[in-house]
């Protein structure tokens, strides 16, 4: 166990600091299409959306991040491909689009056709449990970049004009259900690895809570894929959808200026009890930097929601309120 407390910024993201990157980065991308394809939304939503006449196009891209570190530890990397295409499908599901068609980008150090199928078969599965067909992609060979591998995507999906989903509808009162997560998913793995690096555990130990797996096998759990929001959308009155993913809870903020009263959270998964206790990380650090056993919020009028919780397997959390975000007392922000 650390015997000081461990920050996702001490590890080395700063997420103030890649806000403002990103500020920086963004404010030079002035130019707008008009007509066919004109963008429908401003950059920082959950998805880009393009005018396509009756539809809209939504686009999103990822990547699976230092999750491939583990991967590559304990040489397993038959389900990163997964995190890759869950980490865009969830983000187009967060503003009501279904995922269509996908293309990933592998860049690597060098070249093995073991390693490159197991990242197919991963990539396969993913775009199974997706519903959609992988059209196309690129392989880059980087040796003087990349160090092992990096992978990542980009989605499209569509969604009818008015049936996109950004947040405006919500208003105080709805209700807020919980999707369970299956881990940590593919977000805040800096502070995991340097978690794991003072903890007196190795990738290949059993996981204390399980021993049935090792460590590395519980942090390699692919991210889940939400399509049940899609079943949601159809049989009830969705005001705001959320993909809780790097910086925890303070990713509702995307979605709407009012505030978030968690009173009932989802238990956290077993693996960020594990990484609570052996990183020394404070309970406002946790929520602020993982999903805590949260992957998907919908946010819906009362009477919705008891068939959310039946479709999504989910649970009732909590309610909107004025301003902030609160879980058990604890204030996010």
């Amino acid at each position: 166990m650390s015997e000081k407390h461990l920050t996702y910024a001490g590890s080395g993201v700063d997420i103030k600091q890649e806000e403002n990157t990103i500020k920086a980065l963004t404010s030079k991308m002035t130019y707008v299409r008009t007509g066919l394809g004109a963008p429908l939304t401003n950059i920082g939503h959950y998805a880009g959306l393009l005018d396509f006449g009756e539809y809209a196009l939504a686009m999103t891209t990822d990547g699976v991040g230092s999750k491939v570190l583990i991967a590559n530890a304990i040489k397993k990397w038959d389900t990163v491909g997964i995190d890759c295409i869950a980490m865009n499908v969830n983000d187009i599901l967060a503003i009501g689009a279904e995922p269509i068609a996908f293309v990933d980008y592998l860049a690597l150090e060098s070249h093995d056709g073991s390693f490159a199928a197991q990242i197919g078969e991963g990539l396969r599965k993913g775009a199974e449990l997706s519903r959609m067909s992988i059209v196309g992609g690129e392989t880059a060979t980087l040796p003087d970049i990349v160090k092992g591998f990096d992978l990542a995507g980009t989605c499209l999906g569509a969604v009818k004009k008015d049936k996109v989903i950004t947040g405006e509808k919500v208003q105080v009162g709805d209700v807020i259900v919980g999707i369970p997560s299956s881990g940590v998913h593919s977000n805040g793995y800096s502070l995991v690895r340097k978690i794991v690096e003072g903890s007196g555990y190795s990738y290949d130990d059993p996981f204390p809570f399980n021993d049935s797996r090792t460590l590395g096998e519980e942090l390699l759990i692919p991210t889940r894929i939400y399509m049940e929001v899609l079943d949601v959308i159809q049989q009830c009155d969705v005001h705001g959808l959320a993909h809780i993913t790097g910086s925890g809870l303070l990713k509702l903020q995307r979605i709407t200026n009012l505030g978030f009263d968690i009173s009932d959270p989802i238990e956290p998964n077993d693996i960020f009890k594990f990484l609570q206790r052996e990183g020394n990380v404070d309970e406002l650090e946790m929520y602020r930097t993982f999903n805590m056993g949260m992957g998907f919020v919908i946010i819906l009028p009362k009477k919705d929601a008891a068939k959310a919780v039946e479709i999504t397997g989910g649970k009732i959390v909590g309610s909107m309120i004025g301003s902030g975000i609160r879980v058990k007392g604890l204030t996010i922000v």
